[in-house]
């Protein structure tokens, strides 16, 4: 590649940066464990900026990898080779429509910057992934989901439309700022969770709604976490309408603790599930929160307590934000994000204590009990590398193949990168990811948008 072809296109050096003088954080992910390389990493500001690099790229058959905030953490963003293109500095709110309810984004726009932005002029984003520092752009790549994703749903329900580039250098919007589209394929669709593989985001038309004027939240502890798993059917049958309902071990609540400096609610029990309920009246929302106290209780929970004060909240809900980061302050772990169907939780949980047994290797869970995605952290501890390696596939083998016999999937909201890539080709059925790969071909002829990732 000629290095200087690109500074035609970029002729800012400060954003232009050769391969070996790369800091390594843009050849990983957040995880930090696998690293790869690249021949230039650029810093675009504008569609146009993109479209040249993507044109550029093609008519060389040079690979682009797609990246913006780092919180990656199944490896989609490491580089084999080619350029790095970090959509970080392409971070502006282009307008907030308050007569469509929309909102038009870069996809560098962080999301906590962005919610409270809207939320100080009455307005709500609820997708609620627990990273607040990853980007719009990235949780799009990977269909973010998080915790109010019960009650709200995902990142793809609130994508209205897209601006992309074409892995050929072409600039085409998907979808617009209307709430039905039935014309045609919905392009957008498969854009949204492609990690990188079919086009490049640069700019993004958000859906949003009215910001709830009361939250609350609530704590039920349980004296294990298969009671508190064998609950949740309860609770979501309960008609409380949660706006979140999640499960954690008092092992990662003390981690989570630890790392945030701040105290867990009823913590002298070993498994929780926390839960909030928004609304517009204090009162039919305590009733709500008496509703599922009832189903909590019928469950079999110690005890229960009503949060709401507002910092209380706030402190509970950032503990459970930082779980992924507590564990890996004491061990390198490997996180896992499996979705089952809701009532196969307790089902997932009771089996990853069995394998903890058999294998040796301590687990930790937390997660999204509305919705069944289960978040479960593999620790390392002081295992040599190569011994870590063999046990670590063994263990992860069983999980996925379990989580298939239940009916559930690999990923339910982190992606599949390369970390995930040989767990997820092996349960999958190769005719779906035979047609995965012929619209990639159709998209990507060349395949140069951050190949060898996911399901290509």
């Amino acid at each position: 590649m000629r290095y200087k072809d690109l500074t035609k296109i970029i002729p800012d050096t400060e954003r232009l940066i050769p391969g070996d003088r790369i800091e390594g954080k843009y050849l990983s992910d957040a995880l930090g464990r696998s690293r790869g390389v690249a021949s230039a990493l650029l810093f675009p500001l504008t569609s146009e900026e993109v479209r040249l690099i993507a044109a550029y790229a093609n008519e060389r058959a040079i690979p682009i990898t797609a990246r913006s905030g780092g919180t990656n953490l199944t490896g989609s963003t490491v580089p084999h080779g080619g350029l790095v293109i970090d959509f970080s500095r392409m971070n502006r709110i282009l307008e907030i429509d308050r007569e469509t309810l929309t909102a038009t984004v870069e996809p560098g726009v962080v999301l906590a910057d962005f919610q409270g932005l809207l939320e100080a002029q009455g307005l709500f984003y609820p997708p609620d992934p627990g990273e607040k520092t990853s980007t719009i752009g990235g949780n799009i790549a990977t269909n973010a989901g998080g915790m109010r994703a019960v009650k709200y749903g995902v990142t793809r329900d609130y994508v209205r439309a897209l601006e992309i580039v074409t892995a050929d250098g072409k600039i085409l919007w998907l979808g617009g700022k209307t709430v039905k589209d039935a014309s045609g394929l919905s392009l957008k669709n498969l854009i949204i969770g492609s990690e990188g593989t079919l086009a490049l985001i640069t700019k993004i038309v958000l859906k949003l709604i009215p910001l709830p004027a009361k939250t609350i939240a609530a704590v039920a502890a349980f004296p294990n976490l298969d009671r508190a798993a064998a609950g949740v059917n309860r609770i979501i049958m309960s008609a409380s309408g949660p706006t979140s309902v999640e499960f954690l071990e008092r092992e990662v609540v003390k981690l989570g603790e630890r790392f945030s400096g701040l105290s867990f609610p009823l913590d002298k029990h070993e498994a929780f599930i926390i839960a909030s309920f928004d609304g517009g009246d204090d009162d039919e929302i305590l009733q709500r929160v008496s509703l599922i106290e009832q189903a909590v209780r019928s469950a079999g929970a110690e005890d229960f307590a009503v949060l709401e004060d507002t910092q209380a909240q706030a402190d509970m809900w950032r503990i459970r934000g930082c779980l992924v980061k507590a564990v890996e302050a004491v061990s390198e772990q490997e996180p896992m994000d499996i979705v089952v169907p809701i009532n196969k939780i307790s089902d997932f949980i009771a089996y990853t204590h069995e394998l903890e047994a058999e294998s040796g290797i301590r687990m930790v869970s937390f997660g999204h009990a509305g919705d069944g995605n289960i978040h479960l952290c593999i620790i390392r501890g002081d295992r040599e590398q190569n011994l870590w390696e063999e046990a670590l596939d063994r263990v992860m083998t069983k999980l996925y193949r379990k989580t298939a016999d239940l009916g559930g999937l690999v990923s339910g909201e982190h992606g599949i990168g390369i970390a995930k890539r040989s767990y997820y080709l092996a349960n999958a059925a190769p005719e779906s990811i035979a047609l995965m790969r012929a619209v990639k071909s159709a998209f990507d002829p060349n395949n140069i948008l951050n190949p060898g990732k996911s399901y290509s």
